[in-house]
C-alpha cells in the first residue's frame, strides 16, 4: 500500500477512481492466516468467501469465474514434471484463455513452481492487484502452495509476487491510512498525503 501511495498516480476503473502505482515484484516468507496485520484490519467474512473461489470448481457469486476451476488439472501436470526434473523452470501454468470476456478477465494470469534448496516456492503473477484486499488472494494461494508441497511431500519455501498493475481504490483512502499509520504510531499531521510530494530527486 505504501509503494502505490506514495509512487502512484490517479487513474480510472470501472468501480471508481484509483491510484495505480509502477509495476512490483516482492517475496514473502510465509502467509499465514493469524498474520497480526490481517487479525486486526482483515475482513475475515470476505476472507472466507475467497477462499471458496481458490477451492470450489463452481463460480461462487458475486465472482464471475472459478480459479480452482481454472487452476484445474494443471497443479497436477506441474507436480509430474517436478518429480521427473526437480530443477526445471517450466512448471508455469496459465489461468487464462483466448477470448476471455472483457469483464471476467482473471486478475491472477499465472502460477509458477520451483524446488529450491529442498521447498517448493511459488510464483504469482498478477495483470492488477488491488493493495488494500490483496491478503483475501494471499492466503488462498498460500493453500495452493501448501497443497502443492504435500504433494510433492516438500516443505513450503517463499512466495513470490509480481503485480503489474498494483492499485489503490480513493473511496478506500480512509481505511488504507489506518493501516499503514495505527494512531498510536504516528500523529495525524504525519499522514501521508494524496498527491504526495514532490520528490526531491530529479
Amino acid at each position: 500500500m505504501r509503494h502505490v501511495w506514495s509512487a502512484g498516480t490517479l487513474a480510472l476503473d470501472d468501480r471508481g477512481p484509483v491510484v495505480e502505482g509502477p509495476a512490483v515484484l516482492f517475496e514473502i516468507a510465509r502467509v499465514s492466516r493469524d498474520d497480526p496485520i490481517i487479525e486486526r484490519y482483515g475482513d475475515p467474512e470476505r476472507l472466507a468467501l475467497y477462499s471458496r473461489k481458490f477451492s470450489e470448481d463452481a463460480i461462487v457469486p458475486p465472482f464471475k469465474y472459478s480459479y480452482a476451476a481454472r487452476i484445474g488439472t494443471q497443479l497436477r501436470w506441474a507436480a509430474d514434471l517436478l518429480r521427473s526434473k526437480p530443477y526445471s523452470k517450466s512448471a508455469w501454468i496459465s489461468l487464462t484463455g483466448p477470448d476471455e470476456p472483457y469483464d471476467a478477465v482473471p486478475c491472477l494470469v499465472g502460477l509458477a513452481f520451483r524446488i529450491r534448496n529442498d521447498a517448493l516456492v511459488m510464483t504469482a503473477t498478477f495483470r492488477s492487484q488491488n493493495a488494500y484486499t490483496s491478503y483475501l488472494n494471499y492466503v488462498p494461494l498460500a493453500d495452493v502452495q501448501a497443497r502443492m508441497a504435500r504433494t510433492l511431500r516438500l516443505e513450503r519455501g517463499p512466495m513470490r509476487v509480481f503485480v503489474d498493475v498494483p492499485h489503490l481504490y480513493l473511496a478506500d483512502s480512509t481505511q488504507v491510512l489506518q493501516v499503514m499509520r495505527p494512531a498510536r504510531l504516528r500523529r495525524s499531521s504525519e499522514a501521508p498525503r494524496w498527491p504526495p510530494a514532490p520528490s526531491a530527486r530529479p
